[in-house]
């Protein structure tokens, strides 16, 4: 009992207290920071850290105004811009507006010498200040902080490389899939939604381009991913694209056309029906000739006219074939027709028939179309002959 009073008492004293409450204070600022930057709290500390600035860049200003120009002041102002909210960067603006008084009256007039407050260095605060404040306005009637903006775009990009992932297939089939998109950007009009369906028994893949390329189609593809995703094993497989169709439609979109191919694989027989929207054709391997023939089925652009009809080609994998799914860009440029590009393709792809395709998606794309400036897309499902190895590991 004496023991326990006694660690009692020592952890009240005046230490321990002080001890607590400096961790509580850290603990405080340390959550107020990862709000901020999360967009959820207030930019107080952002604030309090540039109004700081102020007065160390105006002394260091008068104490050797060589070496610290009165413009220096520009530094705080346009990170500022970026960090704060329009209410706290006037307030800024004002504390800037007061050190460049002080320093115009203790430097002197900038007739009488250099390194003064001359009406150039006004103009060059004030021009920062203001378009500071445009983009702190822009940035709070978008509603998106500028710290999180990157952080957001990020978990976009992410979502639609998670719903583009193919499902596993069992023993004997191989799937894999590259994308390319415009300009090595991170966003592309082109995407995948894939799942196994009917049990598990059956492939379900749809490959689509949507309208536009890179950033500025990105924001459709995340939408459309989400509702085709949504879609496919939800429709029977002949319902699919004309709900696809519907959905564009109601969208009223100015340029809300997309092309969309779609697979519906048998596992067990392979067998498989296509369904085109406009798509370029599916090309097939036969193991057994080693020629590229062209699925071509019949179906008009989504998102063009209501009440669309999509009729399927069916054809069927025996093991040693493949089936390559892709989008324009990777075939069709503007000085070579989808003919020549379909060949060059083909041409390219036979370079793998022997030594199978795994790892080839993403070459196939590299000596076809490494260049061009559209998203690109290349699928392949292979089912794989008893004389197939693996590629070592």
């Amino acid at each position: 009992m004496a023991a326990g009073r006694e660690r009692r008492t020592a952890a009240e004293t005046f230490t321990a207290r002080l001890k607590m409450q400096w961790h509580r204070a850290r603990v405080g600022v340390r959550r107020s920071a990862v709000d901020y930057f999360r967009g959820d709290g207030s930019d107080w500390i952002a604030l309090a850290g540039l109004l700081l600035m102020v007065p160390l860049i105006c002394s260091l200003t008068m104490a050797n105004p060589v070496w610290f120009s009165p413009a220096a002041l520009v530094l705080p102002i346009v990170a500022g811009g970026l960090l704060l909210r329009p209410a706290s960067l006037l307030g800024l603006y004002a504390a800037a507006a007061t050190a460049l008084i002080v320093e115009s009256v203790q430097l002197g007039p900038y007739t009488e010498g250099p390194s003064r407050v001359t009406p150039g260095v006004v103009l060059v605060v004030a021009a920062c200040g203001f378009f500071g404040l445009l983009i702190a306005q822009f940035r709070s009637r978008v509603g998106v902080p500028w710290r999180r903006g990157g952080t957001m775009l990020f978990d976009l990009r992410e979502r639609i490389r998670v719903q583009s992932k193919l499902p596993s297939l069992p023993h004997g089939w191989h799937r894999e899939m590259a994308l390319r998109p415009a300009g090595g950007q991170s966003f592309s009009g082109d995407f995948v939604v894939a799942a196994r369906t009917n049990g598990g028994r059956t492939l379900e893949v749809v490959l689509t381009d949507v309208s536009g390329k890179g950033m500025d189609a990105g924001s459709r593809a995340l939408l459309l991913s989400g509702a085709f995703g949504g879609l496919l094993g939800s429709l029977p497989p002949h319902a699919f694209l004309p709900a696809a169709n519907g959905y564009l439609l109601r969208q009223d979109w100015d340029e809300g056309f997309a092309t969309s191919i779609h697979l519906v694989l048998d596992l067990d027989s392979g067998d498989y029906e296509l369904y085109s929207a406009g798509h370029p054709p599916g090309l097939q391997l036969s193991a057994g000739s080693g020629r590229w023939e062209e699925k071509a089925a019949e179906g008009p652009l989504l998102g063009v006219y209501d009440g669309a009809q999509f009729d399927p080609v069916k054809g069927s994998l025996r093991p040693g074939d493949v089936l390559m799914l892709f989008t324009d860009g990777l075939v069709e440029t503007s000085d070579r027709d989808i003919v020549e590009g379909i060949d060059r393709l083909t041409g390219e792809a036979d370079r793998y028939v022997a030594g199978g395709f795994h790892g080839a998606a993403w070459h196939l794309i590299e000596a076809v179309a490494k260049d061009v400036n559209d998203d690109r897309a290349l699928l392949l499902i292979c089912r794989e002959g008893p004389t197939t190895q693996p590629p070592p590991r």
